[in-house]
């Protein structure tokens, strides 16, 4: 494909997601590195780092004179927008650690802690209860325009992010830009798409509602989880207690979870009687229980170039197994037919609107450039300059809009200066990640199979 086939190819996709993409008049230095180039993963090094350096000290002087809590810790650690001059400067940026956005309180006291947590000015929210639980603060805020997401670990504790409509939006955009770019040419508009997560209009788990923008890429979209999905029910099916109530809804999900896997061979089948192009979607713990299934029953499909795979949230299959995800797509390619090249994994996060996603060459992780800094922490969280070190992930998030994008995580990672199979300038993940000693596993991806896949082998 010539790069004048390839504009054309992501030319149809901004044509197709149109109401993601802010008016051009409106753009700041973010929006050109978001949405102003064709790839994100195939920007000239020397403008990538232009681009990166001007949307990154944008955020950084927005948070710190827009937010008063980022401001506090940016005082505490003597940094000023004005010590930003250059792309080595980047590291003073003071990143929040990793539980930042799990201590908060409960009640109207956590509608205030949302809005302490908001860079900017919020829009009028009403609080219609007098005791407000947290779904009832997020639909309140939601209401007003915001769009609060969530997602979990193994504690049960929460991570809530004050999203506001530009931020999220930017951060659908990045996520279906960079999956299309990595598949080009497969993608077709005609397809059928089956989402192995919620139903984005049903919950604000953030996996689930950021893939919104799958329903507008695709013909026709079919959900594995089409139900309200709520804190209060996470809760209740994840927790051992709760009484009859409690019971009976942990019952209901996991007749439910039998039945998704039942209605997505059901699905697969359809394709192949119709010859259809076809993606799956999400969590890969949903897909490989129906390829489980399918191989007790000594069944396959042969959907070839017809079909993707895109995984992301986690490789946990069951409480004591872990799949790699070399170890899944070969398991694709022999139940499925579906080649190795069009079965990708991304990597991201609550907290952050930017999006690993592996190529098809080497299927390593890729960084997005003109918006994203990856930076690696030491045993002592000081950053490491350079590349092929292991360590604590922390980032620099410019699409960040509504929050202080400047966080550290709980996942081990080795950062490589660039792909040592594929031709893509800039950063790399190898494949596999790994949890912190002494963190929590998380993701939404787990909060789910932990919600619904206790007996689904049985």
């Amino acid at each position: 494909m010539t790069k004048k086939d390839f504009d054309a190819y992501m030319n149809r996709l901004d044509e197709r997601i149109k109401k993601y993409i802010p008016p051009k008049e409106n753009w700041t230095p973010i929006d050109e590195a978001v949405y102003g180039v064709k790839d994100l993963y195939r920007v000239d090094p020397k403008d990538a780092e232009k681009m990166r350096l001007k949307s990154i000290k944008f955020a950084f002087k927005r948070h710190y004179e827009h937010n008063h809590v980022y401001n506090d810790f940016c005082k505490q650690e003597n940094v000023t927008p004005d010590d930003i001059k250059t792309e080595k400067d980047l590291f003073k940026i003071p990143v929040l650690p990793d539980g930042f956005f799990k201590q908060y309180p409960d009640g109207k006291d956590f509608a205030m802690w949302l809005a302490n947590m908001h860079t900017g000015d919020l829009p009028e929210i009403r609080i219609k209860h007098k005791h407000p639980t947290y779904d009832q603060v997020i639909a309140d805020f939601n209401r007003a325009g915001m769009l609060v997401t969530f997602s979990s670990g193994t504690s049960g504790r929460h991570t809530f992010v004050p999203r506001d409509r530009r931020t999220f939006q930017a951060s659908e955009y990045a996520l279906a830009k960079g999956v299309i770019a990595m598949t080009h040419p497969w993608w077709d508009y005609d397809s059928n798409g089956y989402l192995l997560m919620p139903n984005p209009l049903k919950t604000n788990i953030y996996a689930g509602k950021a893939l919104e923008v799958y329903i507008d890429a695709v013909k026709t979209m079919n959900y594995a989880i089409d139900r309200e999905i709520t804190t209060g029910l996470i809760r209740t099916t994840m927790g051992g207690g709760g009484g009859i109530k409690a019971a009976v809804i942990r019952r209901m999900a996991q007749r439910s979870s039998r039945k998704m896997i039942d209605d997505i061979i059901s699905w697969l089948e359809f394709n192949e009687k119709s010859g259809s192009r076809l993606s799956l979607c999400g969590a890969p713990w949903i897909l490989y229980t129906v390829m489980k299934k399918l191989e007790h029953e000594g069944r396959s499909f042969d959907f070839g170039d017809l079909g993707a795979v895109v995984t992301g949230g986690g490789w946990k299959i069951h409480e004591k197994d872990r799949l790699s995800s070399a170890e899944f797509a070969k398991m694709v390619t022999r139940v499925l037919g579906i080649p190795d090249k069009y079965i990708l994994d991304t990597y991201g996060m609550v907290e952050c609107n930017a999006w690993y996603v592996q190529c098809p060459e080497g299927h390593y992780l890729h960084a997005p450039t003109t918006y994203y800094k990856p930076i690696i922490l030491d045993d002592d969280n000081k950053p490491i300059e350079g590349y092929g070190e292991t360590g604590r992930l922390a980032f620099l998030d410019a699409a960040a809009y509504s929050y202080p994008g400047f966080i550290t995580t709980g996942d081990r990672v080795k950062l490589l200066e660039r792909c040592p199979v594929c031709d893509r300038p800039g950063p790399v993940l190898e494949p596999e990640i790994k949890r912190m000693k002494g963190a929590e596993v998380r993701g939404c991806a787990e909060e789910m199979r932990t919600m619904m896949a206790k007996d689904i082998g049985k």
